[in-house]
C-alpha cells in the first residue's frame, strides 16, 4: 500500500504540536501557578515553593520552544498570521517569561533586603504569563477577532487561566511539600478550582458558538453522544477533586500526587475537546492544516530531526523528574 505522504505528514506535525502545548500547558503551568501563588506566601515558603519547581522550570519552558519551532516550520503561514494577529500577547508573554527567569536567577544572589523585589518580580513575571497566554486561548476559540467582545472574551480566559495555573502550582506544593505549607496549598488548590471550573465553562460554551462549523460538529446526532463524556467527565473530576481537598493533607501522605493527576487529566479532556472542534484548521475557519504545511520535502527532513530531538527531551523529563522525586528539600545555592 503506497503511503499519501503529502497528507500524512501535516496529521503527525498537528500532533505532534498538540501534544508539545498540551505537556507545556500542564508542566510549565505549575511551576507558572507557584509563582503566582508568591502573593499569598511568606518569605520561607517562598524559598520552599522555588525549592519545589527549581530542577524542573528550565525543561518545561523546553516544550513551548518545541511547539512554537513545530509551528515555525512545520505550518509557516499559520504561524505568521496567528503571531501576527497576537502580536501583543506573545510580547507580554515573552516578557512575562524573561521577567521571571531573571527574578529566578537574582533572588538568590541578592542581599537578603533586596529579595523582596526580586520575589515581586518572580510573581509579576509568572502572572503576566499566564494571562497572555489564557488571552491568547480566547482570541483563538473566537477565530483571532478583534472586536471588543473577544477582548473582553479573551480577558475573562486569561484571569480564568491564570487561576488554573494557580490550582496546578497548588497541587504541585501539595506532592513536594510538607507541613503549615502543605496544608496552606490545600486551601490555595480549593479556591482556585472554582475559577479554573469557570474558565473551562467559558471556552468550552463559547467553542460551539464561535462558528456554525464548529456548532455542527458538537450538537448533531450521534456525535452528541460520543463528545457527552468529555464533559461529563470533566464535571465529575472537577466534583471529585474539590471533594477530596476536605481529605487533605491525609496521614501518610497519601493522595498527594492525586490532585495534580486529576488536573492533569481535566487538561487533557479540555484539550481533546479543542482539538476536536478546530480540527481540520490550524487558523480557525480560514486555513487547514495541509494548506498551512510546508512542502512534503521539507516535512520529511524537519520529521528525521524531530524523531532524534523528540525522544531527549522525553528522556531528560522522566530523568529529571525520577531523580528529583519526592519532597523538596530546603533550598540551597551554594
Amino acid at each position: 500500500m503506497t503511503i499519501d505522504w503529502p497528507t500524512l505528514l501535516p496529521l503527525v506535525f498537528a500532533g505532534l504540536m498538540g501534544l508539545a502545548i498540551l505537556i507545556y500547558v500542564i508542566l510549565d503551568g505549575f511551576d507558572l501557578g507557584i509563582g503566582i501563588l508568591f502573593a499569598a506566601a511568606t518569605d520561607d515558603e517562598k524559598d520552599a515553593m522555588i525549592a519545589g519547581i527549581g530542577p524542573f522550570w528550565d525543561a518545561n519552558e523546553t516544550w513551548l520552544v518545541l511547539a512554537v519551532g513545530l509551528l515555525l516550520v512545520a505550518f509557516p503561514i499559520a504561524h505568521g498570521t496567528i503571531l501576527t494577529a497576537l502580536y501583543l500577547p506573545v510580547f507580554a508573554l515573552l516578557f512575562g517569561l524573561i521577567l521571571r527567569g531573571v527574578a529566578f536567577d537574582f533572588r538568590a544572589k541578592v542581599p537578603p533586603h533586596r529579595k523582596r523585589r526580586w520575589n515581586a518580580s518572580f510573581f509579576a513575571g509568572s502572572l503576566i504569563a499566564s494571562l497572555a497566554q489564557g488571552y491568547m486561548l480566547g482570541v483563538y476559540v473566537l477565530g483571532l477577532d478583534t472586536g471588543w467582545a473577544a477582548v473582553a472574551f479573551g480577558a475573562l480566559v486569561a484571569l480564568c487561566l491564570a487561576a488554573s495555573y494557580a490550582a496546578m502550582g497548588a497541587a504541585w506544593l501539595i506532592y513536594k511539600s510538607e507541613g503549615e505549607l502543605q496544608e496552606k496549598a490545600v486551601r490555595w488548590l480549593r479556591y482556585a478550582l472554582v475559577f479554573t471550573a469557570l474558565g473551562m465553562a467559558a471556552v468550552s460554551l463559547a467553542t460551539p458558538f464561535a462558528s456554525p462549523r464548529i456548532f455542527d460538529k458538537w450538537f448533531v446526532l450521534p456525535q452528541f453522544f460520543w463528545l457527552l463524556p468529555l464533559p461529563v467527565v470533566s464535571g465529575a473530576l472537577f466534583l471529585g477533586l474539590f471533594l477530596l481537598t476536605f481529605r487533605l493533607p491525609a496521614p501518610g501522605d497519601r493522595h498527594a500526587l492525586t490532585p495534580f493527576l486529576i488536573l492533569a487529566a481535566i487538561f487533557a479532556l479540555g484539550f481533546a475537546g479543542l482539538a476536536y472542534s478546530f480540527y481540520p484548521f490550524v487558523v480557525p475557519d480560514s486555513m487547514t492544516i495541509w494548506e498551512a504545511a510546508a512542502a512534503p520535502e521539507s516535512l520529511g527532513i524537519i520529521l528525521v530531526g524531530t524523531a532524534f530531538v523528540l525522544p531527549v527531551i522525553i528522556g531528560y523529563s522522566f530523568y529529571a523528574y525520577r531523580v528529583f522525586g519526592g519532597k523538596a528539600g530546603e533550598l540551597r545555592y551554594d
